[in-house]
């Protein structure tokens, strides 16, 4: 495979220490539980962790970490914001937790999955459940068994509860120098004084022994990764796959020496999966058409300099001259969503159209019936298309009915809910946006997204107080707090502001400053 420019120093000590911190705090595993084997014909559950791990941590602490975390990475211009891609990640990472009882662990945690745009084969589990996926990982996987292999190890993690294990006897507080560290790891981008810094602060002393005990956590989160996608019907090969893969990237950027490195060396994990592969029976699995989309999304979105689409472009071209329909169809998409993003309308219509017909059964040719078709993300990159700024306004009243067909069709789907209502203000149907949209937010309340486009709604109508109300939601969940009090007085001057928006602003604004008052002890403790 080509491997990716070795990224600059900069790049390479945020991510190495990101890869570092966070790694340290999800891999901190106790002796007895990290050594157990985990059998798939003879235990259908993950096992459990003792009461120490749940008196260190809870899980309410815990979740608030990963939260407060997640709201650093947002910000961050790394963070893949595609609701095409986190759909699918969250779906077919859905469908690994659901597959074994007992994966979400004794804290029922609520797992999140995301993209981050950078080159490097690496996947990592926040606390709380959030489990990030790298691009350049996405993009090298050949399989949805490679990437549930990964997937599943991050599973692991988060099911046995690395965070709470790592901090052992001490008090919950000894996490506060920790998730400061981590948030300076993924701040460090163009600083790599401020990174080694970092990497030589409080927590310095301690590292050996972290990685150690970390070690031992990546060993079992493989053991149960693999347990969890062998339930899930995939290919346990495809661990092996990744990891070889692993290994020839790691030739490329260098592997740390073994007592440097918190993850075991690649080849000892290969090893240790290949002699519980032999004791499974073999299997192999279609995969869906959703993942060679979501592949296609990542490598446009990986770079988008001129040479980095250039090169895009390179890809799916060749691409298309391999002999798989689900590669075509992949390139064809990618080449739609690569002429949408250079503002060429056209082309990334007459490809999403050419896409769409390679999906159809070709005549006279027998074939097995596909996995998937694709339906969902085909009407979303449709949407994309039709709801384009420059479009005329009757394209923008055919988007509102196609998505209506597509939401109905696809209920789940995140993605096309947010473009149906997006379609509804294009199409000057701000009142169905808004009974729409706060529908929506009561039942996604951590979803940025629908408060902005609720904002936009209330903003078509003349509703002054009720956007702002909205958009400083909006700016609470990406963690900018004095933004968000600011949108609030706003609204509590707007000339359209009634005495019970006035209650739900004062009342709102109390919460707001009572929680930056507990961020700012949070970050005296830190100093």
């Amino acid at each position: 495979m080509t491997h990716p420019a070795l990224p600059p120093a900069s790049a390479r000590w945020r991510r190495s220490l990101a890869v570092l911190f966070v790694s340290a705090a999800t891999g901190f595993a106790c002796g007895s539980a990290a050594g157990q084997s985990l059998n798939v014909a003879a235990s259908s559950r993950l096992p459990t962790l003792g009461d120490t791990a749940r008196e260190d941590l809870s899980p309410i602490t815990e979740r608030k970490l990963g939260e407060e975390i997640m709201r650093h990475i947002r910000r961050d211009r790394d963070y893949l914001d595609d609701d095409q891609i986190l759909d699918y990640l969250n779906h077919f990472g859905g469908d690994l937790v659901d597959a074994v009882p007992g994966a979400r662990g004794e804290t029922g945690a609520d797992f999140g999955f995301f993209a981050v745009r950078d080159p490097v084969l690496n996947a990592f589990a926040l606390p709380g459940g959030f489990i990030g996926i790298h691009s350049g990982l996405l993009i090298a996987a050949q399989t949805e068994s490679e990437l549930a292999s990964v997937m599943s190890h991050e599973i692991g993690h988060v099911s046995q509860r690395h965070i709470a294990r790592m901090i052992g006897q001490q008090k919950q507080d000894a996490l506060l120098p920790l998730a400061a560290m981590i948030l300076a790891a993924l701040a460090a981008k163009a600083n790599p004084d401020a990174a080694m810094g970092v990497l030589m602060g409080g927590q310095g002393l301690a590292v050996d022994r972290q990685l150690s005990f970390s070690r031992d956590a990546e060993r079992e989160a493989d053991r149960i990764g693999f347990q969890i996608m062998s339930a899930g019907g995939y290919d346990t090969s495809g661990m092996v796959a990744f990891f070889k893969r692993l290994q020839s990237a790691n030739k490329v950027y260098g592997e740390l020496p073994a007592f440097l490195s918190s993850h075991p060396l690649t080849g000892e994990r290969i090893a240790d999966i290949q002699s519980r592969i032999r004791e499974t029976p073999l299997r192999q699995r279609a995969d869906a058409i959703e993942f060679h989309l979501a592949k296609a999304r990542a490598r446009v979105l990986q770079d988008g300099s001129t040479t980095g689409l250039r090169d895009t472009r390179i890809t799916f071209e060749s691409q298309l001259t391999q002999p798989q329909r689900q590669q075509q169809v992949a390139a064809q998409y990618g080449l739609s969503f690569l002429a949408l993003k250079q503002g060429d309308l056209a082309a990334a219509r007459s490809w999403l159209d050419k896409a769409r017909a390679s999906m159809q059964p070709r005549e006279g040719v027998f074939s097995a019936a596909p996995a998937s078709d694709g339906g969902a993300m085909f009407a979303g990159l449709d949407l994309e298309i039709k709801l384009a700024p420059v479009q005329p306004k009757e394209v923008a009243q055919q988007a509102l009915r196609d998505a209506e067909q597509a939401v109905n069709r696809y209920p789940l789907s995140r993605a096309l809910a947010r473009q149906y209502a997006d379609a509804m203000i294009s199409a000057g149907k701000y009142d169905d946006a808004t009974r729409y949209l706060r529908d929506q937010v009561r039942q996604y309340r951590e979803d940025p997204k629908l408060h902005d486009l609720l904002a936009k709604a209330y903003s078509q109508q003349g509703k002054i107080a009720l956007q702002h109300m909205a958009l400083a939601e909006s700016y609470v969940l990406a963690g900018a707090l004095p933004a968000a009090v600011d949108q609030l007085n706003l609204a509590r001057k707007a000339g359209d502001v009634s005495f019970y928006d006035q209650s739900v602003i004062d009342a709102r604004e109390r919460e707001i400053k009572e929680r930056q008052r507990q961020d700012k002890e949070l970050e005296e403790k830190v100093k």
